[in-house]
Formats: C-alpha cells, sequence, structure tokens
C-alpha cells in the first residue's frame, strides 16, 4: 500500500480536498503511483494528513469520476489510470516540482471566496452521485442549455427565493460566471458601451474590456449605483450586483432598481444582474431581483452555486429575455455545455428530493453566527476607528479603517502577525475613497480563530 505524506497548506485559497486531489493524480500522471497501487483506505489517509475524511472523500470521489482510481468493494482504492495512456501522461521536465507546497504564511487568512468545506453535505452527495452513474443520458453531449431536470428545478427555485418569472427553456447552465458571462457578451457585440459600478469587481471590469466594451464607471453611493450619473453616459448595457453589491455589500431599494428598468427602456438596452450572494442574507428577506420586476425583457440574471455548495463543482446559471434567448438559438452550434453532466444531474436530484432549502438553512445559521462574531470583535477592538461595510448579508465585509497608514502598510502589518486581509484599491476606478479599505471574509474561519484574527489585528494596527 501507497503512504501519501505531503504538506497541506492549511491557510491556502486552495481547499484542502483539492491540494490531495492535485497531489495524488500528479503522483499518478509522472508514474510515482504507477496503475495496480493500492491507496490508503479515506479513514487512514484522513489519520495520516491530519484532516476530515470528507477532504479525502472528496479528493477519492474526483480521481474516481476523472479515472485515475477504482474502486474495489471491501478491498480499497487502486490506481487504474496508466502513464502510457496519452490522456493522463505528460512531458516531464527535470526537477518539477510537486504543485502543492506551503506558500501562505497566514496562521488566520480573512480571504473571500472560500467556504465552509465540513458542511458540504457528501454523504447524500455522494449518493445521488452514485446513482446517475447508470443514467444512460450521461453517455451522450446532452442539452446544449444544461440538464434539463435541474433547469426544471432552477426554474422553481429562484421563482421561489428571488421572484424570477421565467420558463426551463430560459435558463442557460455553465461552468461558472465568467464562462457565461462570455458567451453573453458574444451575443451583446451590437452595443459598445457596458457601465459598471465603482467601486465593482475587477474581474468583470477587464473581461469587458477584454471583449472590446467601453467600459464607463459609474458611482454607487448608499443605496447603490447612481442612476442620474448612468444617463448622462453612452452607455446601453450595465452590469450590477443589487442584491449585494461587490464589494460594499450596499442593497439597492425597490424605486432605484425600477429607475434602471425605466433607463434600459430608454436607451434600448440591457441590465446584467449578478445575483450575488443573495441567498445569505440575515436580517430581512431578499429584495425582489430587478429581472421579477422587468416587463419589458431588459435583464438577465445571473447566479452561481459556488458559495453555498463547493467552488470546484462549477455550476453557474443565467436566465435569457426571449429576445436574446432566440439570438442564442440561432448561433447555438458556436456554444457548448461547459458544466459537469455528473454534477448537474447529481444537484437536479439533491434538489428534487429536498435536500437543497435544508442544506442552505444549515449554512445561512452558520454563516449568520460566524458574521455576528466577526462585526462583535472588530468593534469592541477599533471602537470608531473603523466602519463596517456589508454586515447583514453574504460571507464577508468590507472594512474601512480610519487611519493615515496606506492600504499596503495595514496588509503588511497584519501579515506580520500571521493575519491576511486583503485591500479594495483595485475594486475603485474614478472614485478616491478618503480611507484605505480592506475584505475580510470569514467562510472558511470558526468562531475562535475569528476572534484570535481581529485580537491580531488589534495589536498589528494599533500596537496593544
Amino acid at each position: 500500500m501507497a503512504e501519501l505524506i505531503f504538506p497541506i497548506d492549511r491557510n491556502s485559497q486552495i481547499p484542502m480536498y483539492h491540494q490531495v486531489y492535485q497531489y495524488i493524480r500528479t503522483q499518478i500522471a509522472s508514474g510515482k503511483l504507477p496503475h495496480g497501487t493500492r491507496l490508503p483506505s479515506i479513514r487512514e489517509l484522513a489519520r495520516q494528513l491530519d484532516v476530515s475524511r470528507n477532504t479525502t472523500q472528496l479528493a477519492y470521489d474526483q480521481l474516481l469520476s476523472e479515472g485515475y482510481l477504482r474502486s474495489e468493494h471491501k478491498k480499497g482504492f487502486f490506481v487504474e489510470a496508466k502513464i502510457s495512456d496519452s490522456v493522463f501522461a505528460y512531458e516531464r521536465t527535470p526537477d518539477t516540482a510537486d504543485p502543492v507546497v506551503p506558500t501562505n504564511r497566514h496562521h488566520i487568512d480573512f480571504r473571500t471566496g472560500t467556504v465552509d468545506q465540513d458542511s458540504f453535505p457528501l454523504a447524500k452527495w455522494r449518493r445521488h452521485s452514485n446513482k446517475i452513474m447508470n443514467d444512460p443520458s450521461l453517455y451522450s453531449y446532452g442539452h446544449k442549455q444544461g440538464d434539463t431536470e435541474l433547469r426544471r428545478e432552477l426554474e422553481n427555485y429562484l421563482f421561489q427565493s428571488r421572484g424570477v418569472q421565467a420558463s426551463a427553456d430560459q435558463i442557460i447552465i455553465g461552468a461558472g460566471t465568467k464562462s457565461l458571462l462570455l458567451m453573453l457578451l458574444l451575443m451583446l457585440r451590437s452595443h459598445h458601451v457596458m457601465a459598471v459600478e465603482d467601486p465593482g469587481y475587477d474581474l468583470s471590469r477587464k473581461l469587458f474590456t477584454l471583449m472590446g466594451f467601453e467600459v464607463h464607471p459609474t458611482p454607487v453611493t448608499s443605496s447603490g449605483i447612481h442612476t442620474e450619473e448612468l444617463r448622462q453616459s453612452p452607455a446601453t448595457l450595465l452590469y450590477t450586483t443589487p442584491t449585494h453589491h461587490y464589494p460594499t455589500g450596499v442593497t439597492m431599494p425597490v424605486n432605484q432598481r425600477l429607475d434602471l428598468l425605466r433607463w434600459a427602456q430608454e436607451v434600448d438596452g440591457y441590465i446584467i444582474e449578478d445575483d450575488y450572494d443573495s441567498e445569505f442574507r440575515y436580517i430581512h428577506q431578499p429584495v425582489p431581483s430587478l429581472q421579477s420586476m422587468d416587463h419589458s425583457g431588459r435583464t438577465i440574471f445571473m447566479g452561481t452555486f459556488s458559495k453555498a455548495l463547493l467552488p470546484s463543482i462549477r455550476i453557474s446559471y443565467m436566465v435569457l429575455p426571449p429576445s436574446l434567448l432566440a439570438l442564442y438559438r440561432e448561433n447555438a452550434g458556436l456554444f457548448e455545455q461547459s458544466a459537469s453532466p455528473i454534477h448537474q444531474k447529481t444537484l437536479a436530484r439533491f434538489m428534487k428530493d429536498g435536500h437543497w432549502y435544508p442544506h442552505l438553512r444549515k449554512l445561512k445559521a452558520l454563516y449568520r453566527n460566524r458574521m455576528n462574531v466577526l462585526v462583535r470583535e472588530l468593534r469592541q477592538a477599533f471602537q470608531t476607528d473603523i466602519d463596517i461595510k456589508g454586515e447583514h448579508s453574504g460571507i464577508f465585509v468590507m472594512v474601512e479603517v480610519k487611519t493615515d497608514q496606506t492600504e499596503a502598510e495595514l496588509i503588511e502589518r497584519a501579515s506580520n502577525h500571521g493575519v491576511g486581509v486583503y485591500g479594495c484599491s483595485k475594486y475603485f476606478v474614478e472614485a478616491k475613497p478618503r480611507y484605505p479599505h480592506l475584505q475580510l471574509g470569514l467562510g472558511k474561519l470558526t468562531e475562535k480563530e475569528i476572534v484570535e484574527g481581529v485580537a491580531r489585528l488589534k495589536k498589528a494596527w494599533l500596537g496593544e
């Protein structure tokens, strides 16, 4: 039996299960774990690496689904792939280092975009995944728009949770929001100017520029995007995060949403509504989506399962208005379905059997408690020296630090105390805040780690 001992970077942005998966896959591809090698059991590998069984289970499941391993009843896991198989082989270079090495020196990392891996309902997910492996439709390319059963489940879920008015036929599934955005932008080439929020998500802004759109930054106020500034711009497209603005956490009120819809009609344009983090709202029910208020077909609604499941499952969705759906179908030959059919069918069964809402309630309670701890500790430690934004929803906050120190200095001092915090300057284009702003995520941190992390920040920034 092979012994798999290697360094796990517990503070990396790469989930631990993915580090285990990457390491084993690389060892197989390089020939260090030849065909037929028996691997440790899930329990034994978890013990060797000092990680949860959930971590090793997820890693093995991924390797099984990709054909690197096989499982034999009552015998264990064995390497299935042969290095001679071209699909697994790769050209080796001298002294190639293993891909998993500890690179993050932060003992406590407030990185955004992370999730609580141990809350993933692995047993239920695996049971459904095993069942659908016998589905004959897996052996075909499937529907270009995504699994039909999943789109029907999404139709019901989006109507109940966000008021989205759409049939399953209007839903397109893809592997991540960016892949769907690329598809959408190809259909919007007759438009030339894209308005974006300032501050706003920098990677979307870069993507729009890369695709040839002129980007027009538009200020965000305490109630969302400045609609008068938008009207004065030449834009006919708008990318917005109205329910949980990124990165401030602002929620756009209903009257402003209606004003945006009027603008879209006036300019014969479209609004791309990114429903970022809407499932995690802690004090009020979510404001109805823009799409649910749109009676003229001007809104493209987008969302993802990455924060509620696992980022590596990579299932996102887009709801097209009828005019763009017709354009999509005219050009359907250009687009391929990018999301894993196995994950799509598993998620469809997971939702159909009633597991989705209980899982979401569990996550919401978990993150609400962590958010309360983070906000309480920050206010006790810094009092009036900070302003916290976005505390009522999502799994991160933006903190304005009222200090003469720069963003870089705050980050460096936090890092010197073993804490990772992240600057927000990249989200601002023309807007210039008076004080530095930092992001603190809580997805993978325990309440105890949050308390310790804030205490370290106090020492780092106040010297106490």
